[in-house]
């Protein structure tokens, strides 16, 4: 019988892994295959190769808290295991009906968390510590966003232009008996290092998913010897890679639930913090949200963009009535207009990349003596087109408390019942 629920438990855990890699592989990759810098497959592999090394370097740590500090590793027997990953895998389906980025580290914790007060094994110390850092994350991520969003934008977004290459910066010829690599002759000296760049990002960004969200596939295993940190994390890579090369084709065609409507760069500063956010937090040990903390930028990145229509001076009083209230926009995330009064192209966003919606060239360059100061933007141009509405962040923010709770709930009257 034990034997039976530890072939379950793997069962369960190439199931989370391939539903991580499907959602990962496409938020991460998503703004390199929509550019075409890269191919899907090429996305696949690269995606692979570094969530590898994110697991196995410090992965390793995230997958020793879940599996033995927060409770007791002896605590995870078959049963246990596999009712810990049934809420994780559960947590991806609730994420997946209501389209929200719901966090499986958030939901997996959850559980264990669940299991730990059934059992009276709990660690309530380490725990205080990982909620602490589940508040201060977000926060540090809508801080720095709202800074880098007010003051920095602007003139990132006049010095770099993210476009679409008319044909696949790397090609690889199949032709020959041993496949071939090739470079585009016809790409810009400029376009490579800025397509080099958006890979390097989105590698980054995969490190980050694998270092994170192994233990979520194989922490309860781990914890309870059926597979040993390095077994488990093979086991969970290679679940995450088989969603990469398969799932994640849709999920890299309409490139992710909370960057969709993204231009190229700010998806590139929404990744590189949001995954450093995350890097730090695994190297501690601390298992934690990539989808959590990179919504929370996209908030302060689009709020931040969009105050610049007012000084700190105009926003800490009432807003005139000749100056309309701010909305963090996608719009704000545009280029600025040019000295003459004529409005610029706005740069592509992720979503219109992927759809193959927008010109060959993007053209919206204009040098920084033209970036208008804070205060000096009109606030029409930057309420364009909404980034987020109240409702929706709620509804985001409701399901970030709410799923996990529910996981613990659930796990605890469960293992209760069980125990």
């Amino acid at each position: 019988m034990a034997e039976l629920l530890i072939l379950v438990g793997v069962a369960v855990a190439v199931f989370v892994g391939y539903n991580i890699g499907g959602s990962s592989t496409g938020v991460a990759f998503g703004p390199a295959v929509g550019s075409r810098i890269v191919r899907k497959v090429t996305a696949g592999a690269l995606f692979t190769v570094f969530a590898l090394l994110g697991a196995w370097t410090i992965g390793r740590k995230v997958i020793t808290t879940m599996s033995s500090e927060i409770v007791d590793a002896a605590v995870f027997t078959p049963e246990a295991s596999v009712g810990v990953l049934f809420f994780t895998g559960l947590s991806l389906l609730v994420s997946n009906l209501y389209g929200v980025p719901a966090s499986t580290s958030m939901t997996a914790v959850g559980a264990i968390v669940g299991l730990g007060l059934a059992t009276g094994s709990l660690n309530a110390a380490l725990m205080f510590t990982i909620l602490s850092a589940w508040i201060v994350a977000p926060l540090v991520a809508v801080v720095i966003g709202a800074v880098i969003g007010r003051y920095l934008y602007p003139y990132l977004d006049a010095k770099f232009a993210f476009g679409r290459l008319t044909d696949p910066l790397v090609a690889v010829d199949t032709q020959q008996t041993i496949p071939r690599l090739s470079v585009d002759e016809n790409v810009a000296p400029r376009d490579v290092v800025g397509s080099l760049l958006v890979v390097a990002i989105a590698c980054y960004m995969g490190f980050s998913a694998g270092a994170s969200n192994a233990a979520n596939a194989v922490a309860p295993l781990v914890g309870n010897g059926a597979l040993d940190p390095g077994t488990g994390i093979l086991l969970a890579v290679g679940a995450i890679s088989l969603g990469g090369f398969t799932i994640a084709r849709r999920t890299l065609a309409t490139v992710g639930n909370d960057i969709t409507d993204l231009p190229i760069l700010a998806a590139l500063i929404v990744s590189t913090v949001g995954a450093t956010i995350i890097t730090i937090l695994s190297w501690l040990g601390i298992p934690a949200s990539l989808a959590v903390s990179t919504t929370s930028c996209i908030i302060g990145l689009g709020w931040g963009r969009a105050s610049r229509a007012r000084t700190l001076a105009e926003i800490a009083t009432p807003t005139p009535a000749d100056k309309p209230g701010l909305d963090a926009t996608t719009g704000a995330l545009s280029a600025p207009p040019t000295e003459g009064g004529e409005d610029v192209d706005s740069a592509p966003t992720v979503g219109e990349l992927a759809e193959g919606d927008t010109p060959a060239a993007d053209t919206q360059q204009a040098s920084t003596d033209r970036v208008p100061r804070v205060g000096e933007e009109d606030p029409e141009e930057l309420a364009a087109e909404s980034l987020f509405d109240p409702t929706a962040t709620a509804r985001i923010v409701a399901l970030w408390v709410l799923t996990p709770s529910m996981s613990v709930v659930g796990a605890y009257l469960l293992f209760l019942l069980i125990a």
